[in-house]
């Protein structure tokens, strides 16, 4: 991963491949954003001019290069937009930072050194400028040979990152630091996991890759296979993974503060493929299913970066992992499974399979009567038609939880938006079979799967459900700090509610 630097050199000395600065879109034209003051000396203060004439204009992730002036000792200067130039006496916008740093940090791949001299006014802007340049540095390469594609197209990413304007020996600048590292590396590796190919990433190998980080990080790992479910009366995450040659697996991670007075409980739903199962995805809606397993990706990313942390408040997360695969030994639509809680379900669609794992992960959170729980699950295209590809839903069972958890959210920068859950839906799951159906009415279908999921959340816990099927996988183009493919959504939502408890500002 790309190495930080804090930095107090000026600009021109600098032995770097290039210099970042940043530019904002004002009401005449671009304008220099502070922390590029050096830069623009050597221009003769005509730097915003010069970048108007190439066409520059400072809108948000523009990314412009032009060759740096006589002396400095990189070769290039980089100019990337911040967007609408703040008013008076006022800073960018967080993500402004994060997305100007990641577009850039993206444009430099293959580059060993660059200088970033965005603007830092304090601390917390260096874990900002930090956090965008190590998330948009990010690549998969894995199964490139030699990190490069067919075309022989792949550059490695940016190797070292110097932050102008940061103060190496200040705690607060470096814990901004630390705290983007720990945060962004656990983020990327959610990106790995979901990037890689279902054929190598079936319940089993991610369930290593827990046990194998948990192991690093001090933190305790429960691993139920098969068996352990069928003892134990897990019925949903059986029944999902009874299609496949790849049998299920429920993954219990556990940290611990022995300063917490809180705890939290993170549900994922994993499903490393789902195909629909018999309710077969028609060609054209199967091809990206490896991204199904999202959720328990984002969760168990949260829980390690929280463990890396040492934050003092008590984080277990849950990954509900199966296969959703069609052939003799599948669920069909019409059968009846018995939940973890007791409940019967009568499956409709065994394409609605990402509830019926999460409700006895929910069920089995619930038995150790945590402050909250929140679920994260690529759970709905309602969701998405919703709210487009960039915006994930929040649901609750607690008005005040579900504003929180938006607050931790655009905190973190990931763009939400909480939902409600109307009791009318309710009814369409009732079953003459079951206590209950996993499909509803098809309208508000993103609202009728949070509906599902209450029923299997423990009396008198609070709950938030967090349906990232939109922004879990782009694939579209990268922009900002976000990647084609995999982005890890989610993460930083919940790290964010775990700070904010343990510093008891989340009730």
């Amino acid at each position: 991963m790309t190495a930080l630097t804090l930095s107090t050199a000026a600009a021109p000395g600098l032995r770097a491949d290039a210099i970042v600065i940043g530019v904002a879109k004002g009401a005449k034209g671009p304008s220099v954003a502070p922390g590029a003051e050096a830069v623009d000396k050597a221009y003769d203060g005509r730097l915003a001019g010069v970048l108007e004439t190439l066409g520059a204009s400072g809108a948000e992730g523009e990314v412009t290069k032009l060759p740096a002036p006589s002396g400095f000792k990189a070769p290039v200067v980089v100019a990337v937009g911040l967007g609408a130039e703040p008013g008076k006496d006022a800073g960018f916008d967080a993500e402004a930072l994060r997305r100007a740093a990641g577009a850039a940090a993206r444009a430099l791949a293959g580059a060993k050194k660059a200088a970033f001299a965005l603007p830092l006014t304090e601390a917390a802007d260096a874990g900002l400028v930090a956090e965008g340049v190590l998330l948009g540095a990010y690549s998969f390469d894995a199964y490139k040979e030699n990190g490069k594609d067919a075309k022989g197209n792949g550059k490695a990413p940016l190797g070292e990152a110097a932050l102008l304007g940061g103060k190496p020996r200040d705690k607060a600048y470096k814990a901004a630091i630390e705290r983007a590292a720990a945060v962004a590396e656990e983020l990327n590796r959610a990106r790995d996991l979901v990037n890689t190919p279902p054929n190598d990433l079936n319940p089993e190998a991610f369930a290593a890759v827990a046990q194998a980080a948990a192991k690093e990080h001090g933190i305790k790992v429960q691993v139920l296979d098969e068996k352990a479910l069928a003892k134990g009366g897990y019925g949903g995450i059986l029944g999902v993974g009874a299609g496949s040659a790849s049998g299920p697996r429920l993954v219990k991670l556990t940290y611990t503060s022995s300063r917490a007075t809180k705890s939290l409980a993170f549900v994922g739903k994993g499903i490393t493929y789902d195909s629909g199962g018999i309710s077969l995805k028609p060609a054209g809606h199967n091809e990206t299913m490896k991204c199904d397993m999202a959720g328990a990706a984002a969760v168990f990313a949260a829980v390690v970066a929280a463990a890396r942390l040492g934050l003092q408040v008590n984080v277990t997360g849950w990954l509900a992992l199966a296969e959703n695969m069609p052939s003799g030994s599948a669920t069909r639509p019409g059968d009846v499974l018995r939940m973890y809680s007791g409940k019967t379900v009568e499956v409709l669609n065994t394409d609605a399979e990402g509830r019926l794992v999460l409700a006895d992960a929910l069920w089995a959170a619930s038995q150790e009567k945590p402050d909250a729980i929140i679920d994260v699950a690529t759970l709905t295209g309602a969701m998405m038609l919703a709210l487009g590809n960039r915006t994930y839903g929040i649901m609750a069972n607690d008005d005040a939880f579900r504003s929180a958890v938006h607050e931790a959210a655009e905190e973190a920068g990931e763009p939400a938006w909480p939902m409600p859950l109307p009791e009318h839906l309710r009814k369409g799951m009732d079953s003459p079979t079951a206590d209950i159906a996993n499909m509803g009415e098809r309208m508000g279908g993103g609202l009728v799967a949070g509906l599902f999921l209450r029923e299997f959340v423990g009396e008198g816990i609070t709950w938030a459900h967090l349906d990232i099927a939109g922004p879990a996988f782009n694939e579209g183009g990268p922009f900002g700090y976000t990647p084609k493919g995999g982005t890890g959504t989610a993460v930083r939502t919940l790290v964010r509610v775990a700070e904010r408890v343990a510093l008891g500002d989340l009730g």
